[in-house]
This record gives structure tokens, C-alpha cells and sequence, in this order.
């Protein structure tokens, strides 16, 4: 996300790609960490406030990345519309510099590419307990 990054009028770059993809999966993330956190709050389990702060740091930290990704690409005037969904697709349209593409991912890579994030808020946690 450097400023001497020249952007191609016509193309996203992966980066960018990889910056629209995060953006659509991470409100998903954040509805099954709450979902976690209510759960967790009925529970009564015996390390239920552990598991809460932890859940509410994961929140947090999905929050900040949400806003970072959004100011990042409204910076490069790139802006992201829900499209379609299909049984097994969801598609967004990518609207930038001028141009605009249709996004589509499958359920499949999605439920991958949250298991992968969530790992890595995850490890986020467990190094800070280190």
C-alpha cells in the first residue's frame, strides 16, 4: 500500500485484488466472532471471560483492518457493490478509475480464506499472551 505504487488504469493489481477480498469476507468473520462471543456469554463456561477478551480483541482488530481497507481503496478510488448471489457464488462488482469488473468467489474459498484469517488473529493473540 505504498504511494509509489503506479496504478494500471485498466487492470487491479493482486494486491488490490487481494484488498477487495479481504474487505467482503471480513464482515463474515466479525458476525461468527459475535455469534462465538454470545455463544460464550450463555455458556457459563469456566474460562468464558478468557475466551471473551479474546473474541473481543479478534472484533477489534477486524474492525480496524475494515476501516484501513476501506480508506486504502477509496484512496485509489476503488469501491466495491454486492452483485448477485448463487447457491454456491457470491459476486461483487468492483467499480475503479474509470472501469469496473465483476468479482465472484465461491463459498468454498471463502470459508478457506476466513479459516486462514481467523488463524492469523488467532496467532495474533497467542503471541501477546507469550
Amino acid at each position: 500500500m505504498s504511494d509509489q505504487h503506479t496504478y494500471s488504469s485498466t487492470m487491479l493489481s493482486n494486491e488490490e485484488r487481494e484488498m477487495v477480498r479481504d474487505l467482503i469476507l471480513l464482515p463474515y468473520i466479525d458476525t461468527m466472532v459475535g455469534k462465538s462471543i454470545s455463544e460464550i456469554e450463555r455458556s457459563g463456561n469456566l474460562l468464558g471471560q478468557a475466551y471473551l477478551q479474546a473474541g473481543r480483541y479478534v472484533q477489534r482488530r477486524i474492525m480496524a483492518d475494515i476501516y484501513k481497507l476501506k480508506q486504502e481503496l477509496k484512496r485509489r478510488n476503488i469501491k466495491v457493490v454486492d452483485d448477485a448471489n448463487e447457491d454456491f457464488l457470491l459476486y461483487y462488482m468492483i467499480y475503479f478509475r474509470g472501469y469496473q469488473e465483476r468479482f465472484g468467489m465461491t463459498r468454498d474459498v471463502m470459508r478457506t480464506q476466513i479459516s486462514l484469517r481467523l488463524t492469523a488473529y488467532t496467532a495474533e493473540i497467542g503471541n501477546a499472551l507469550k
